[in-house]
């Protein structure tokens, strides 16, 4: 039901977007899309809104995908694990563009912020195609198979690696010439929440 769900806001996003659509598909390998839709109103419209409900729904599941394939819990010891995941990677999300947001009303920046938000969370939305593909294959073709999990997260890093490169390319000045704050930024909401994440997870 959930595969079938995220399926129909792509759908969806594509019948009422399709020219959009078309060049978000193509987005690791050529950002046409960043430069034609980089407008403002660029987080706040339908395509992206869709696209983002189907990454974090399929993000969810890929995590408890593979937090079932590596840790093999019994399911009645975790009855409501799948909504923690989904409810904690939205809270993540939300809190994280927020505190983005305000850093650069604090410093001035809005529209700067507010560019590397939207180009960050296309790459982001765009890897959620990855977690897609590699959600049905492990739950119809390869359950459990570590080998899809290992190679479906190094894409994804890989996705949203060419995203962290082309957006600090495009920005080069800027951080330049901001590259005090531009530390503290990376540092404070970029780094540190994966550590604080990870190490709650650890624990």
């Amino acid at each position: 039901m959930l595969i079938f769900g995220s399926l129909l806001f792509l759908v969806i996003a594509k019948g009422l977007f399709y020219t959009r659509f078309m060049n978000f598909i193509i987005l690791p390998f050529n950002n046409k899309y960043i430069f034609m839709y980089n407008k403002k109103e660029k987080l706040l419209n339908w395509f992206h809104i869709f696209f983002t409900i189907f990454m974090i729904s399929n993000f969810s599941l890929f995590v408890f995908l593979s937090w079932r394939t590596f840790f093999q819990p019994e399911y009645t010891s975790y009855p409501f694990i799948f909504p923690i995941i989904l409810g904690g990677l939205l809270l993540f999300l939300l809190v994280k563009i927020f505190l983005q947001l305000g850093n650069g009303f604090i410093f001035n920046a809005n529209k700067v912020i507010s560019d590397l938000i939207f180009k960050k969370l296309s790459y982001l939305n765009h890897s959620g195609i990855i977690m897609l593909l590699a959600n049905i294959i492990l739950c119809y073709i390869a359950k459990d198979s570590k080998i899809v999990i290992y190679t479906s997260a190094s894409l994804i890093i890989l996705i949203n690696g060419i995203g962290w490169v082309t957006t600090v390319k495009n920005h080069q000045k800027f951080i330049t010439n901001n590259f005090f704050y531009f530390i503290l930024y990376l540092c404070a909401l970029e780094i540190a929440p994966f550590i604080i994440v990870a190490s709650y997870l650890t624990d």
